[in-house]
């Protein structure tokens, strides 16, 4: 599988925003559904948005619901997490995945990390305070 590309983090002051960025190359996102995951120092990797194949629905983790906004434009094959009101306990290295299965993204809840097949290398968020 092709693994998509993240871009976009950097180092922010608290209440800050970033944009991060997923492209593929090479394939379509448009029948797949796509997450952002993080991971912070020494913890697990946890979900953190989430966005249906085709734009219909979206998820949130609770601790992001109100400051982080997940979209997508197929046409360009990039998925965008919109961060705003950062706080320290952002800083991660944030992932992009795709779902392995298509048409998917009716999510009830966190989906499953196993859900997703290809992943990207992850960038890097520090949010200082």
């Amino acid at each position: 599988q092709v693994q998509p590309v993240e871009s976009g983090g950097g180092l922010v002051q608290a209440g800050g925003s970033l944009r991060l960025s997923c492209a593929a190359s090479r394939r379509t996102f448009s029948p797949y559904a796509v997450g952002w995951f993080r991971q912070a120092p020494g913890k697990e990797r946890e979900f953190v948005a989430g966005i249906a194949w085709n734009g219909g629905g979206t998820n949130y983790a609770d601790s992001v619901k109100g400051r982080f906004t997940i979209s997508r434009n197929n046409d360009r094959n990039t998925v965008f997490l919109q961060m705003n009101n950062l706080k320290p306990d952002d800083t991660g290295v944030y992932y992009c995945a795709i779902e392995s299965v298509p048409y998917g993204g009716s999510w009830y809840g966190p989906p499953p990390q196993s859900r997703f097949g290809s992943w990207g290398q992850g960038t890097q968020v520090t949010v200082s305070s």
